[in-house]
């Protein structure tokens, strides 16, 4: 494995394609699937993007899939199959056992608008604070981006995953850090998210 420079393990959690995105149904199958897709390999190539970011490990259960995600600095990690948090505990103890200088910091992959600088002040100021920080979401009410020392990882996703977070100790990562606070939940989060500047990914999958 090739070391890349960085402080953070990235673990971004990726459903497959056939089974991603379900809230976008007024899509036809084929485009929300091709969205999907789209929108994890965005998510990748934003990180990659990042000095910050040494490692970004895909946890999935589509293992087809996350092998088309892996190039330098990406590795797959299997979906355990117990639910968000846990796929993303197993993707931290991988990401420890490879690299276990690295803080890891799970984020969401429908977040096709990240761009590498908004991802970068996040980081950063958990970097330079310490302790476990979260990003909320657009409505903040949900999460998109949350890290901690690997001692006390706890990732909290879920309904109410903001306030969820908050109550284990974790702070709010302020700014207006638009493009990572930008998730895609259904036709309204998308517009947005195109309103902002999708990634070329995601930008091909529309058309």
């Amino acid at each position: 494995m090739v070391v890349r420079p960085g402080s953070f393990a990235v673990l971004l959690p990726v459903k497959s394609p056939g089974t991603g995105k379900s809230r976008l149904s007024t899509l036809p199958d084929a485009e929300r699937r091709r969205l999907a897709a789209a929108f994890a390999a965005d998510a990748v190539a934003a990180c990659l993007a990042s000095p910050l970011v040494g490692l970004v490990v895909v946890v999935s259960d589509d293992a087809q899939f996350a092998a088309s995600l892996v190039r330098e600095g990406v590795v797959p990690a299997a979906d355990p199959g117990a639910g968000l948090n846990a796929a993303l505990r197993a993707g931290a103890a991988l990401a420890h056992d490879l690299r276990a200088d690295l803080q890891p910091a799970a984020l969401l992959a429908d977040v096709p608008a990240l761009t590498a600088p908004d991802l970068d002040v996040a980081l950063r100021h958990a970097q330079e604070a310490g302790g476990a920080w979260y990003v909320a979401d657009a409505d903040a009410t949900g999460t998109t981006l949350y890290t901690a020392p690997y001692d006390g990882f706890d990732p909290r996703f879920g309904a109410g995953s903001a306030a969820a977070h908050a109550a284990t100790g974790a702070a709010a990562v302020p700014g207006e850090l638009a493009t990572l606070r930008r998730d895609v939940d259904d036709a309204a989060g998308l517009a947005a998210a195109v309103a902002l500047g999708v990634g070329p990914a995601t930008t091909a999958a529309l058309g």
